[in-house]
């Protein structure tokens, strides 16, 4: 098993996600890229891995263009404003917490590797997933 590849299950194969991975979010309407400001010393094709820990807004997880939630501020008072009309605003990504699904057994920097399989959640009721594990 390579180290990009770690298990299939079904036709579904597992991988570690790099920094330029793809993701989505349910009420977004774009995708957007993970980043990483700094490596924690481990690639993959020459790509910074990433591991659970790497979620923060606006360091990690980009915004995903216009959302489209009443649960977030900004659209439900543009909404307000708009008559009642759906008004989608910029997407800023509330995340809390670690992403979950990570590699327990893979560690990278103490903390287990992020996959393609890995899922996070946005306060505004957004699912954010990965796309594209980001090593091509």
């Amino acid at each position: 098993m390579s180290a990009q590849e770690m298990e299939t299950k079904g036709d579904v194969k597992k991988s570690y996600v790099v920094a330029g991975a793809t993701v989505s979010c349910t009420q977004g309407d774009q995708t957007s890229r993970l980043t990483m400001p700094a490596s924690h010393g481990v690639f993959v094709k020459e790509k910074a891995q990433m591991n659970v820990m790497d979620f923060k807004p606006s360091v990690n997880i980009q915004p995903f263009g216009l959302c489209q939630t009443l649960a977030n501020p900004a659209v439900a008072a543009a909404t307000a404003a708009n008559y009642g009309n759906l008004t989608p605003m910029p997407c800023t990504p509330v995340v809390t917490m670690p992403w979950i699904n990570g590699k327990d057994d893979q560690l990278i920097e103490n903390f287990p590797a992020l996959t393609n399989q890995s899922m996070n959640m946005c306060l505004y009721c957004g699912t954010i997933k990965v796309e594209d594990d980001g090593q091509a």
